[in-house]
């Protein structure tokens, strides 16, 4: 497979991160990577009764996850969150054509199936939610729980919200729009230095084909990439899902708001009423210590 062209964050971009103490993992092994470092948090015991695979969206990273990892860990399990190719400590692709929902797709299956993960609870938010939710059909046999949070069934049956819209239309404007003060207006409670952690992934405008990308990937006709999975994903959550399930939902997020999380929600099979964090935004893992405690007593 032809190497992709990417630069990698330097080492300085991380230091004396808030709350974010753990060791890094690289893999370099994954086909569909051709030939970049993927990083990844992986903590806990590897025959822990549980895994929590956390997957991150736009613009975040597994920093995102730094309030949830001590509860699961403390609980005796393990926690897996990976970082997605032009995102947080993995290798950064120049070309904004690479980015795909297919091509990230396969990644995380790749991962899931090179780690041989087993009795995974999948932890979701955001682009972590629109493919996240298409991995477990491939695999029912490694996942047990879904903990899901404010995001997206990409199936394109109905019309992108408004919301979206108008941040896609920002992204397109102010590519180098200042992701620190993107945390900080939603989570006013964050210091400067938790907000300038989610900055750290990104020195200079040249590092974020990512997040240039990811706005313009999200399915909007039937045709597009990542609708036909999408769509059989909503039949397996709909119809076979056997696991047990838990929403959590930031009441002030202005895209995925209650109502729309309710729709998803009535699409998981057994999926109990959400955990509102009222003062949550969209990116709800901000209050997650609050969520973990919760999933632990609902998911196990």
């Amino acid at each position: 497979m032809t190497s992709i062209n990417h630069l990698r964050t330097p080492d300085e971009c991380f230091r004396e991160l808030p709350g974010y103490p753990w060791r890094s993992n690289y893999t370099t092994v994954l086909p569909a990577l051709g030939g970049l470092q993927m990083h990844y948090l992986d903590e806990g015991p590897r025959d822990a009764p549980v895994t929590w695979l956390c997957l991150h969206g736009n613009p975040g990273w597994s920093y995102l996850y730094r309030h949830m990892i001590p509860v699961f860990i403390g609980a005796g399990h393990r926690v897996l969150a990976p970082d997605m190719p032009g995102f947080g400590k993995s290798d950064k692709p120049i070309d904004i054509r690479q980015h795909t929902f297919g091509w990230h797709r396969q990644v995380l299956l790749e991962l899931v199936e090179a780690m041989d993960l087993q009795r995974v609870h999948l932890v979701v938010q955001d682009w972590g939610g629109l493919l996240g939710l298409t991995l477990p059909m491939a695999a029912t046999e490694r996942y047990s729980g879904l903990l899901i949070m404010n995001t997206y069934l990409a199936t394109a049956e109905f019309p992108l919200p408004e919301g979206f819209l108008s941040w896609r239309a920002m992204c397109r404007n102010k590519p180098d729009f200042s992701i620190s003060r993107l945390f900080a207006r939603s989570n006013s409670h964050l210091s400067a230095e938790d907000c300038a952690g989610y900055d750290a992934p990104f020195p200079s405008l040249e590092y974020r084909a990512a997040t240039q990308a990811f706005p313009d990937l999200v399915p909007e006709h039937p045709e597009d990439d990542g609708v036909e999975v999408s769509r059989e994903a909503a039949v397996f959550w709909r119809e076979h899902w056997r696991g047990r399930s838990m929403m959590a939902i930031g009441g002030k997020d202005p895209v995925f708001t209650p109502e729309a999380m309710e729709r998803l929600r009535l699409q998981i099979r057994g999926c109990p009423p959400p955990m509102l964090i009222a003062e949550g935004g969209h990116f709800v893992q901000e209050h997650g210590g609050r969520i973990a405690h919760e999933a632990l007593r609902n998911l196990l």
